[in-house]
């Protein structure tokens, strides 16, 4: 498996990178020039304080400066990209890869990804499975390598929003390899542009997942999501259902680590300073920097599942046991001397009085809401809390690892 990240290892990145990261530049230059042409716009046009921001472009001499400058920018790009494209080919190999160089990438893609994506930027992570840090294809000469007799166990790790599968290996340890050493689980890990709209990275892994069941077809299929990794998990099982796809009657177990079921207070809150800035056409120029985040980022805001954009919650998996970890940075007793290590089966609990782990809310992670119809209803049982904790020491503390080799023993 990959090793954890040194502040000392250095950053390697590729041609292909240097071009990508030129072709990003641009577009940013490209974006700003319309925040400040609007803005200059709206100043010229004397516009009240407080109404409908006016998009229009500017007219006579500032107007050709605007799309001169944008003009400018785009023959750059290039002949930028032309040049390191040619220097591309003529290069004998590639930079050795990093750990460094795919946090950077796994980083931009949670942040830009459905962009780079949509422009062909060389930057966007392309979904794929690995397996001991290394890509997986799905032929069939390279999954009988990893392949055991009869199909036998097949655990899948889904990361989250900015994250790579190199970064389940945190502090020394590694909950796949700690789970294919209690119970012989073969550990695949899934990298993913985590700034695609999580239904669409639920397509695409359900997709992902029929095409190698055709080759495998495992025994028993157990899936781990950290953070939106549970959402996509989830995504995916559901077109599974919906189109009747073979792996999803393999499937034995989902474990969600403090995924944001019900939405992220805090992208929450940037949706609401983007709308008070669209109050003002002085300010709503900057509103658009703040929505340039992704798709990806933007589902978190309710944990969106579905393609359509509706807001109804997707049913767990029937048959299939779900569990759910939540964090808290709280210590280990709650305000009232209760151990919190299992929740209450009431929709409003004690417990979501805790602060939550600095990103997902102890309610949201347990999927609990006082609306009937938004309430995961997940059994007491399948619920745990990570207490004194962060987001990210979901990865790595010891009491997880001990409710994973729980929850997801074999079954026969």
């Amino acid at each position: 498996m990959a090793t954890p990240m040194t502040s000392k290892k250095q950053t390697s990145f590729q041609m292909s990178d240097l071009r990508g990261l030129a072709q990003l530049g641009v577009d940013a230059t490209l974006g700003v020039t319309s925040v400040v042409e609007q803005l200059h716009g709206t100043i010229s046009r004397r516009a009240r304080p407080l109404g409908a921001p006016d998009t229009a472009a500017t007219r006579g001499i500032t107007g050709l400066v605007y799309g001169s400058i944008r003009g400018v920018a785009r023959a750059i790009s290039g002949g930028v990209g032309l040049g390191l494209s040619t220097v591309e080919r003529l290069m004998p190999g590639q930079a050795a890869d990093s750990a460094r160089r795919h946090a950077v990438l796994a980083a931009l893609n949670g942040v830009y990804g459905d962009h780079l994506a949509a422009s062909g930027n060389p930057l966007a992570t392309d979904m794929a499975l690995y397996h001991n840090g290394e890509r997986l294809p799905l032929t069939p000469a390279a999954v009988a390598k990893v392949r055991p007799a009869g199909g036998g166990r097949l655990l899948l790790l889904v990361h989250g929003l900015c994250m790579n599968d190199q970064q389940w290996h945190r502090r020394g340890h590694h909950h796949g390899l700690h789970l294919a050493r209690q119970h012989g689980y073969t550990v695949l890990s899934l990298r993913y542009n985590s700034g695609l709209p999580v239904a669409r990275n639920g397509l695409l892994l359900a997709e992902l997942l029929a095409r190698l069941d055709e080759i495998w077809s495992a025994e028993e299929l157990a899936v781990v999501g950290h953070s939106m990794g549970g959402l996509v998990a989830r995504a995916a099982i559901s077109v599974a259902e919906q189109q009747s796809l073979a792996w999803r009657t393999h499937l034995t177990g989902l474990v969600c680590l403090g995924t944001p079921h019900l939405g992220a207070a805090l992208e929450r809150g940037g949706h609401w300073i983007d709308t008070l800035l669209d109050l003002s056409p002085y300010a709503a120029p900057f509103a658009r920097l703040g929505k340039a985040r992704s798709a990806g980022i933007t589902d978190l805001r309710h944990g969106h599942l579905r393609a359509d954009g509706a807001t109804e919650q997707v049913p767990l998996p029937k048959g299939v046991p779900v569990y759910a970890v939540a964090a808290t940075r709280a210590d280990a007793r709650s305000d009232d001397g209760v151990h919190p290590h299992t929740s209450n089966t009431h929709a409003v609990s004690p417990m979501h009085s805790l602060p939550g782990d600095g990103l997902v809310s102890v309610a949201s992670a347990w999927g609990e809401h006082s609306e009937p119809d938004r309430d995961l209803a997940l059994p007491a049982a399948h619920k745990r809390l990570l207490t004194a904790a962060n987001h990210w020491d979901l990865l790595s503390r010891g009491e997880v690892a001990t409710w994973l080799v729980e929850w997801l023993a074999p079954r026969r």
